[in-house]
């Protein structure tokens, strides 16, 4: 099949897998005497594999470690298990640090009066680049007057 088909049977875009041949995360297609890429039923599964792992965020570095798992029949489990529980270690510090923005943008929300006045904390933070437990900022000099001018 073209590489439109393969596309459409993997679910991974056309650009996708001219990135992952190049990359060398899959090997090239064969091509037809047109020139044109000819990929097998078996170059789809690894697509959808690759798609699946993508899908769950594992990093093309990660992915490649993961076909090269997949390839090995002599592979222990234990190998692919420490390398998902690699990756579950950093979604929940992601997910961590998510929820941590969440809790700072929060904060700053419910100290804004979100009237008519300029005095903001929200831009106040941003500004001085202060974290969340010292949020009791008043306007720099001059400020109030820039913004109501």
């Amino acid at each position: 099949m073209n590489i439109g088909q393969a596309s459409k049977a993997s679910g991974v875009s056309a650009k996708m897998i001219r990135y992952y041949e190049q990359t060398g995360l899959i090997p090239a297609a064969d091509r037809k005497s047109s020139g044109y890429r000819d990929y097998s039923d078996t170059d789809v599964h690894m697509l959808r594999f690759i798609r699946r792992a993508r899908d769950l965020g594992f990093s093309v570095a990660e992915i490649s470690d993961l076909l090269g798992l997949w390839r090995d029949d002599a592979r222990q489990s234990a190998e692919v298990k420490r390398l998902a529980q690699g990756h579950i270690d950093e979604l929940h510090k992601k997910i961590k640090g998510l929820q941590d923005m969440a809790q700072t943008l929060t904060t700053l929300v419910n100290t804004c009066s979100g009237d008519h006045r300029p005095h903001c904390p929200i831009l106040q933070s941003l500004e001085s680049g202060l974290a969340d437990e010292d949020l009791s900022v008043q306007p720099r000099p001059g400020a109030v007057a820039r913004l109501s001018s």
